[in-house]
């Protein structure tokens, strides 16, 4: 059977792009290894390795200063059970107008034969060059790139382009057609006559984005959830806080959980459950959390103060009620008494670490945590 090969570019998919010629250059791009080790686990693919690497061999970039880097990256990748079935690198400067330089295709002649399915084989690469290589190979192509940028490919090479993305554990999906690979996201415009909510959720992230909310400390509790649960969360609320606090944090809690309920879509592989006993100073805070789809909220605080700063501690139970209601979760919360922003900061930083723990997935796994069949 003729061979499906998934050519490979690796400085700028695999390995930021840069001159890497020091240890110290070498950075991988997040998620490359769990999508690259599922793609070869599959068998479903010859992996080839095709990159430019500029003027190797000249005094600014000496041989030996490529090779160890090189060596090591292989290394590292063949440790995580990605190992290429063929390398092609090209030394040639863009000047010296070489055939085998990326796209041309003069060090690939190999797969223009019968043993190789050039028709279902795919080019990855982060520039366009990549996307042309595919087009003057006669294969399809991903390009490694915000799908905003998906218009610059241009009416030449928009039907060589099958897929637009940045996300690795999106293009495995997509390459493997296997709809558990894909990332779990999830956005929600939300618009009443109290308030304004833009929310933008990745439950596999690297606890990036920015919160905003008009209300100082409730922002410092949310940037809590982002960074400890390891989601990706950017938040963007305003309200009738002229009134008061009330319906802006209400619906930032409902948002906050109707997200979290999209994002886990059927809830398979999930753990499901996540708890987390966390000390701050001089308080002890317990938080558990079931995504079982039903809401219910224990609640064990007493705040020693009303307010923090200007933000009503009466506001936090309210908070994670609502939140237990939109993502049709139990939750439940205790804290020792002690400083009240302490008390308050502990809960929200043992919520988030619970979560993270709950939403956790189980490589492969499609088993529902439920003896109901649903959840």
């Amino acid at each position: 059977m003729a061979k499906k090969v998934l050519f490979l570019d690796r400085d700028g998919i695999i390995v930021e792009e840069d001159q890497v010629d020091t240890f110290e250059k070498i950075k991988y791009l997040p998620g490359v290894f769990g999508a690259l080790s599922k793609i070869a686990q599959s068998g479903q693919w010859y992996l080839a390795m095709v990159s430019n690497q500029d003027g190797v061999g000249t005094p600014s970039f000496p041989k030996k200063d490529f090779d160890g880097p090189h060596t090591r990256i292989l290394e590292t990748l063949a440790g995580e059970g990605i190992v290429f079935d063929a390398l092609h690198v090209d030394f040639s400067l863009p000047e010296d107008n070489c055939l085998g330089r990326k796209p041309g295709i003069g060090m690939l002649g190999e797969y223009c034969s019968e043993a190789y399915d050039l028709a279902n084989s795919v080019v990855i690469g982060d520039r366009l060059t990549d996307v042309e290589l595919a087009r003057n190979l006669g294969c399809k192509a991903i390009w490694y790139a915000p799908e905003s940028w998906k218009e610059e490919l241009g009416e030449q090479l928009a039907p060589v382009c099958l897929l637009v993305s940045n996300s690795w554990a999106r293009i495995a999906s997509f390459l493997l057609d296997d709809a558990h690979l894909a990332p779990r996201t999830a956005t929600i415009e939300r618009k009443t006559r109290e308030t304004e909510i833009r929310l933008s959720l990745t439950l596999d992230g690297g606890g990036l984005g920015t919160i905003t909310t008009g209300l100082p400390f409730f922002d410092h509790m949310l940037e809590q959830v982002k960074r400890h649960s390891g989601c990706d969360l950017t938040i963007e609320a305003t309200g009738d806080l002229m009134v008061d606090e009330h319906h802006l944090v209400e619906d930032v809690g409902i948002v906050l959980g109707e997200a979290f309920a999209s994002a886990l879509g059927d809830k398979r592989g999930i753990d499901r459950y996540g708890f987390e006993m966390l000390t701050m100073d001089d308080v002890l805070s317990e938080v558990a959390i079931d995504f079982g789809g039903r809401p219910y909220l224990q609640w064990r605080v007493s705040f020693v103060r009303e307010y923090v700063g200007n933000f009503p501690t009466e506001m936090i139970e309210h908070f994670f009620k609502s939140f237990s209601d939109g993502a049709r979760a139990n939750l439940a919360l205790k804290v020792s008494e002690g400083n009240a922003h302490h008390q308050s900061e502990a809960l929200f930083k043992a919520f988030a670490r619970s979560i993270k723990r709950a939403v956790h997935r189980t490589p492969y796994s499609t088993v529902l945590p439920s003896t109901k069949g649903v959840l």
